[in-house]
């Protein structure tokens, strides 16, 4: 089942052969238009005009059904066509709403050009993406496609940047896409980004699929059948239904989050069902819960709460025959046009079609983060946008606010105003007093309670702890430490800094060092930029990470020319598959430092490279050491150990648990030792983490509970 796009290079071969794919299904007069249009680009294909090819630009929005307008502009987008066709030329022979669209293209084109994209520096992209959707959002997607066919010629031919350029698309194309309503659009960006980025994870997941292709497509066939047999039965006319495309980067994203193997999704085995009105859509659910078991918690009525982009369906799961489950998609054709296509379905400019309320409305919400956010905080924000669901909340007076899943209540202090955002010290939700790190859900009705001076913490800026889900409150907070005395920056910037090299035990490093791999001059312009947030611990923790190595390392792992990329968490350069184990006296974590010592019979045994066992390794030894490291798309789970030391009191096992309990950890070992003179508390609590960023938010959490002095790894 065909679910991207790609173009007939055949139908390229020729003027000829270009002009009458373009021109298929036009009226007389917009086939004149395209067929200059493309005699004008044919006669510069000679050159270099890179890739993607502006003719398979255009072949795509042809297959989206864009208008005629969008398609000329697309012709003339690339770099090459505004050399030799001025925008003045473009407006003379093609009039002005394709030289506006064009002017567009280009400018958005021009960020590739100057190489922004390799740069990192997504503000600007971000800037000019949002600006030409409020002027015209025809001209984005334009990009998405110019993005969709780069990313094919670099699965072709491969690149460099081709890694960062997929990356890029994962974070800020494919979430457009979905605000867009561009389905289809969406998942082909997502799937062949994810190709590029996590090629094993892609064959692996792909694999899968295929070889259980052939059963699967024939239990998908006699369920088709039976299910349009039984929809004839009740009297829906011209249903249609059909097996829907399986989408391998959703299938990758719900295996990572929910944990699960690819034998226990859902929606491997899915249909799709249309019909022609809305009533037809709730009688085919009605049946198909009435012949087979529905799975309650895979129900969801799109229908009845639209998704933020407009998106509407029912879906719903059923154990089928042999009881096998199988996910049902059922939807209006309209709905479903509009869920493949967005607004190139119905495009708000055609001549007398009203506004999409619903569209406008999500760019003046892009547009608003222009005037809400720097350039340091615009990526984030702009992410969180566009990929965003919503919870409906109510104020006390019944008033109904709109805010961003995942939204604490803290949020929503900020979000009625500032200076209650800075006053708030707790709050009520359905007359119930909750954390402020409480997760607001539909319907709730909330309440902030607040002191009479602003005080907040520097805490609500961790996300570990969750505070605050939305980058615009965050900002808020970031603006009033900066309005604070510089002094007390420096003063708290030093302590967080103290705090972090005792918790990660990196005392040992130089402060000056540190300064300089941060950015800094000195030290107190790197503790004012902490003690301001400038400076967060995640990055804090990756410089020290960075300089953890020990500086003089007498030993020399062996050299090896050839990198083994096989499957496997850790890989042993030069060698190929070998047995690793993780050594238990100083049990690395991604991303640490490691190196690999060869043992007797036990294979290779993974160090931290700053292990003591290593540094005093005896010389006739030293020739058994390896270079190795973390896999690519490890996804294994690491053994580690914390110290955590407190104040003794009733119920603080019971909270170290429940705190471990929220951020899903696997706790495998729990020692507690009491001194009862001291009235002290010295735990030890082995876990399962993936990577040190997953071990700092354990410990971050940890270290807000009740009487806890100090929390550290254990080496």
């Amino acid at each position: 089942m065909k679910h991207t796009f790609s173009a007939d290079e055949s139908a390229f071969e020729t003027l000829e052969s270009a002009q009458a794919y373009l021109c298929d299904k036009c009226t007389r007069n917009q086939s004149l238009v395209i067929r200059r249009a493309v005699e004008h680009c044919w006669e510069i294909r000679d050159h270099k005009t890179g890739y993607p090819n502006a003719l398979y630009v255009a072949a795509q929005l042809k297959h989206m059904r864009a208008d005629m307008p969008i398609i000329v502009s697309a012709l003339f987008g690339t770099d090459v066509s505004a050399k030799a066709y001025s925008t003045d030329f473009i407006h003379e022979n093609y009039g002005q709403e394709i030289a506006q669209l064009t002017n567009g293209v280009r400018w958005l084109n021009e960020l590739e050009i100057s190489d922004a994209f390799g740069s990192g520096d997504h503000a600007e992209t971000l800037r000019r993406m949002v600006l030409s959707m409020v002027e015209d959002v025809r001209v984005v997607l334009v990009k998405l496609a110019y993005r969709t066919q780069r990313l094919y010629n670099y699965v072709k031919t491969g690149s460099d940047r081709s890694v960062s350029i997929a990356e890029e698309t994962l974070s800020i194309y494919a979430p457009l896409a979905n605000r867009l309503g561009l389905g289809q659009l969406k998942w082909e960006l997502e799937d062949i980004a994810f190709r590029i980025v996590e090629p094993q994870a892609y064959k692996r997941i792909a694999k899968a699929l295929e070889e259980n292709r052939a059963a699967r497509e024939t239990y998908i066939t006699d369920f088709v059948a039976d299910l349009n047999q039984r929809v004839d039965k009740h009297g829906i006319a011209n249903a249609h239904v059909f097996g829907r495309p399986k989408h391998i980067y959703s299938i990758w994203k719900k295996m990572r989050d929910k944990r699960i193997e690819f034998t226990d999704l859902f929606d491997v085995r899915a249909v799709r069902v249309l019909v022609d009105d809305l009533q037809q859509c709730y009688s085919v659910l009605g049946i198909a819960h009435s012949c087979w078991q529905p799975i309650s918690r895979e129900f969801d009525d799109y229908i009845a709460n639209p998704k933020e982009n407009g998106y509407r369906s029912l879906h719903t799961a059923v154990i089928g025959p042999s009881g096998k489950p199988v996910e049902i998609q059922i939807r209006t054709r309209d709905m479903d046009d509009d869920a493949e296509n967005g607004v190139a379905a119905h495009w708000a400019y055609k001549e007398g079609s009203p506004v999409d309320t619903k569209l406008q409305k999500g760019i003046n919400g892009l547009r608003q983060l222009l005037e809400d956010n720097d350039d340091e905080n615009l990526f984030e924000g702009f992410s969180q946008q566009l990929d965003s669901q919503r919870a409906y909340v109510f104020t006390p007076k019944g008033e109904v606010i709109d805010m961003t899943k995942g939204a604490t209540p803290l949020d929503f202090a900020y979000h009625i105003h500032s200076e209650i955002g800075h006053r708030c010290r707790g709050a009520k939700v359905n007359g119930r007093i909750v954390p402020l790190t409480y997760i607001l859900n539909n319907g709730d009705q909330v309440e902030v309670l607040t002191t009479r001076e602003p005080a907040p913490s520097r805490d609500w800026l961790n996300h570990s702890l969750g505070y605050l889900n939305s980058s615009r409150a965050r900002g808020k907070v970031r603006a009033w430490f900066n309005q604070q005395d510089h002094d007390q920056h420096v003063a708290d910037g030093r302590v967080i800094l103290d705090r972090e090299l005792k918790r990660f035990k990196a005392t040992t490093i130089a402060i000056e060092t540190l300064v300089k791999r941060l950015k800094y001059e000195k030290p107190n312009e790197l503790f004012a930029a902490i003690g301001r947030n400038e400076v967060t611990v995640p990055q804090i923790v990756g410089a020290i990470d960075h300089l953890a190595e020990p500086v003089k390392r007498p030993l020399e792992p062996i050299k090896t020319t050839r990198r083994d990329r096989s499957s496997g968490a850790i890989h042993v350069r030069g060698v190929g598959n070998l047995l690793t184990q993780i050594a238990p006296c100083c049990q690395p974590v991604p991303p640490d430092s490691i190196v690999g010592f060869i043992t007797r019979g036990k294979g290779v045994t993974i160090h931290r490279a700053d292990c003591s066992n290593i540094l005093n390794l005896r010389e006739a030894e030293r020739g058994r050491l390896v270079d190795v490291d973390w896999g690519d798309n490890d996804t294994s789970r690491y053994h580690v150990e914390i110290q955590i030391r407190a104040f003794d009191r009733h119920g603080l096992l019971r909270d170290v648990s429940t705190a471990l309990s929220t951020l899903n950890v696997d706790v495998v070992s729990v020692n507690t030792l009491s001194d009862q003179t001291m009235q002290t508390a010295d735990m030890k609590i082995g876990m399962h983490v993936s990577n040190t960023g997953e071990l700092a938010a354990v410990m971050d959490k940890i270290r807000q509970l009740r009487n806890v002095q100090g929390v550290e790894r254990v080496s």
